[in-house]
């Protein structure tokens, strides 16, 4: 079982590598990031379970560093106020949890990321009209299909449907996503 799982996360990274779509889109959200953090705006995430985890892991990187130490970069994770979570989610509905934050907290110069592995989650699709009427430069994290997320706005669609492929594949992402921000910073861009 070791070796087959090993096997099969290496399968689905070496397919994403080789999506041009994907690669462009990410390529789009990373120069679109560091655009973002140079003019002085945040990069938000969104995530329900194992993505509300990618996404606060990639906001701890941001906000502490990744390899290099540099001053620390602007980002959050929608959700972690536990007493706005559950006041919202009690007066509006679970599905407004990260509506109410993305209006409060969001300006038109940020990057959002909504992280969905099957591109369906209500909470995040409902973001989606938020963050087009503030302006937000937004690219959503799904896994093959893409759900209704990608009929909304552009998707990074990791090549695969098993919940663990994708997620594993979210958190390189991140990490590269992360690697590229420090590196354009090294080079002084920012």
């Amino acid at each position: 079982m070791i070796e087959s799982s090993v096997h099969a996360s290496i399968a689905v990274k070496q397919h994403f590598l080789a999506d041009s779509e994907c690669m462009s889109i990410f390529k789009e959200l990373i120069d679109a990031s560091i655009s973002c953090i140079q003019s002085g705006g945040k990069l938000i995430f969104a995530g329900n379970g194992g993505s509300f985890s990618d996404a606060q892991h990639i906001v701890g990187e941001l906000i502490g560093r990744l390899e290099t130490d540099r001053p620390p970069l602007s980002a959050m994770a929608l959700g972690l106020n536990g007493s706005s979570l559950t006041a919202i989610a009690n007066d509006y509905g679970y599905e407004h949890v990260f509506v109410r934050e993305l209006q409060a907290l969001a300006r038109p110069n940020d990057v959002f990321i909504p992280i969905s592995t099957s591109g369906n989650s209500p909470n995040i699709l409902a973001t989606i009209p938020v963050a087009q009427s503030l302006g937000l430069f937004t690219v959503g994290w799904t896994g093959a299909t893409g759900g209704k997320l990608a009929s909304m706005v552009s998707c990074i669609r990791v090549p695969s449907g098993s919940t663990l492929r994708i997620q594993e594949c979210h958190i390189m992402m991140g990490h590269i996503l992360c690697a590229s921000i420090d590196k354009a910073r090294l080079k002084g861009i920012s």
